[in-house]
């Protein structure tokens, strides 16, 4: 099983790093992100790099999905596309045409709801609360998490140094038995897409993953936490992607209590914040990166030893806690 997660994963990234260069020149073309008050970058730089991402992903884990799982497995797989390309389109339109912010979320709730009502988890919460409720929860759930992955994207690295630690451990937690075969198997491939991907968006970025890439790159990675929490592993569910959730929500709750407009883009996460006072991006990755293995590794924890999801959630929750402090107060560098 090792070998086979293995070589889906360099599969992928060869896949994405090809795809790469032979789309580079088009979005060069036809997709530039050109820099304005509340971009990290300084000259205009091609986006769509998530295209080569999610269709790597994909082509690989297609077959692997096969052979773990079997023909039975497909109709999985083939909603969570749909629902990717649906999001893909979504957010390749609105990276060339900026779209409502109102039809954006239209169709994030829709393609959420379709992937959570289809793959019918199970119970993932206390029994005595309703399913319907449930499922709603998941939804709304779902949807900020598709959000905030796209707020999230906001300097060169920042997505890879969250989703190769998460989508690694999600790996090792399917070759150790505690995770199902087939996610385990798209958690394979999405990781080694992003490892294609990462060189073009090293610092400083040649390529952005962009809306078609970090939109999909939610849902899909989404479900693949639902799943995890779906085996019984709520707590490893929630500590893997905790850094993203923290910044994202925090910042969220900040501005609406500004009064901010929600909708438009600003440049107040803690990441951001610690850029502009002078923390470099390399550094900033760094710690995200950090912070993200050492989250994997509680969240394994509470894989093989059940009553330590507590203490493994209040100490997930203290480093992340601290992280967001040192970003929000770094000292601004003289002249920033």
């Amino acid at each position: 099983m090792a070998g086979l997660f293995a070589g889906a994963a360099l599969l992928a990234g060869t896949v994405s790093a090809a795809l790469i260069v032979l789309l580079r020149p088009l979005l060069q073309r036809y997709a530039l992100a050109r820099p304005n008050a509340r971009s990290s970058h300084v000259v205009p730089t091609p986006q769509g790099g998530g295209v080569a991402v999610l269709a790597a992903a994909f082509v690989v884990a297609a077959p692997l999905t096969v052979l773990l799982g079997g023909r039975a497995a497909l109709p999985d797989l083939a909603v969570l596309a749909a629902a990717a390309l649906v999001l893909a389109v979504t957010g390749a339109v609105d990276d060339v045409r900026p779209l409502s912010p109102a039809l954006r979320l239209v169709l994030q709730v829709g393609a959420v709801t379709s992937l959570v009502q289809f793959a019918d988890p199970g119970r993932i919460l206390p029994e005595p609360l309703p399913l319907a409720l449930e499922r709603t929860l998941l939804i709304l759930a779902g949807v900020w998490w598709v959000n905030l992955v796209n707020f999230m994207d906001g300097i060169d690295w920042i997505t890879v140094a969250q989703f190769v630690p998460l989508t690694g451990a999600l790996v090792l937690f399917g070759i150790a038995g505690g995770y199902p075969p087939v996610p385990a198997a798209v958690a394979a491939a999405l990781c080694g897409a992003l490892l294609g991907f990462a060189p073009a968006n090293r610092p400083v970025a040649r390529l952005f993953l962009g809306d078609v890439g970090s939109l999909p790159l939610g849902l899909v990675s989404g479900w693949l936490l639902l799943e995890l929490a779906a085996a019984g592993h709520l707590a490893a569910a929630l500590l893997l992607p905790l850094y993203h959730l923290a910044d994202a929500t925090l910042t969220l709750a900040l501005r609406a209590r500004r009064r901010e407009r929600l909708w438009e883009a600003h440049r107040s996460h803690f990441y951001q914040r610690a850029s502009d006072r002078g923390l470099r991006v390399m550094e900033i990755d760094r710690h995200v990166f950090g912070l993200n293995l050492g989250l994997a590794a509680l969240a394994a924890a509470t894989l093989w030893a059940s009553h330590l999801a507590g203490p493994a959630l209040a100490v997930g929750g203290a480093l992340v806690a601290l992280t967001l402090w040192r970003f929000g107060h770094r000292r601004r560098v003289h002249g920033r």
